[in-house]
């Protein structure tokens, strides 16, 4: 009997198979990158909801980006996740070499992949727009671009990995609407004061604070990564204890 492939390898190759199958949804599509121009267009054209003295351009590229991870990494996998879940998709992966581990790395590195293609569409749209951003932060806009990806995968595949599917597709997309006004796109500072300090605690508006300071400011927001950080090592600690292969 010959020995399984390297982890690295089995990684790899599932990586790979789940950036396919994300690239070939057109439901995860319209997702990741339809939704989020619209919302760039959308709130870049309108003189509403305020966010603050900057132009509203280079407030609502960073937020759009920042949405682009919450799409992907969040709503999209938790929902594809539970449904593959459900239907006995991934049972095979529980006698399987890669493991709940390897499982959940490869999703990880799948929507690095996927928000790779976003970035550089969203980018763009951005750009012929009049986003002009700051050339210092777009190191730290790239950490926390893959910091966002760890936190929200992670409490994406909590939820996949412990609750029914239907109850997933229904809470994913309520937080997905919800965590909008909460830090992605709506700046922090700008909310009301009673909620400011929830949205600064969650990866929602944790995350797209880290990218307006980089990409407006040219900032380093460690509070923000810490945030994240976090979230990620809370939500991936529990789904990989707790992560169930069957309903």
């Amino acid at each position: 009997m010959s020995a399984p492939a390297p982890a690295p390898t089995r990684i790899l190759a599932q990586a790979r198979f789940e950036t396919l199958t994300l690239l070939r949804n057109g439901e995860q599509l319209l997702v990741s990158i339809i939704l989020p121009a619209m919302a760039l267009v959308g709130l870049t054209l309108s003189p509403y909801p305020a966010l603050g003295s900057h132009p509203r351009i280079d407030v609502v590229a960073p937020g759009v980006l920042a949405l682009a991870v919450a799409s992907t990494a969040f709503t999209g996998q938790a929902i594809s996740t539970a449904f593959d879940r459900r239907y006995g998709v991934l049972r095979m992966y529980g006698v399987s070499p890669l493991g709940r581990g390897g499982l959940l790395l490869g999703k990880a590195i799948a929507v690095l992949c996927v928000l790779l293609v976003q970035v550089l569409v969203l980018s763009a749209l951005a750009l012929t727009m009049g986003w002009r951003p700051a050339l210092t932060g777009l190191a730290p806009g790239l950490v926390g671009l893959l910091l966002g990806v760890l936190a929200f995968v992670g409490l994406a595949l909590l939820l996949a990995g412990t609750l029914r599917a239907e109850a997933v597709l229904a809470l994913a997309n309520l937080m997905w609407v919800v965590l909008l006004g909460l830090g992605l796109l709506i700046p922090v500072p700008v909310l009301p004061a009673a909620v400011r300090g929830l949205a600064g605690a969650l990866p929602s508006g944790a995350l797209g604070e880290a990218m307006r300071s980089a990409l407006l400011d040219g900032a380093w927001p460690w509070t923000a990564w810490l945030v994240l950080l976090a979230w990620a090592a809370l939500t991936w600690g529990l789904a990989l204890r707790l992560f169930r292969w069957a309903p």
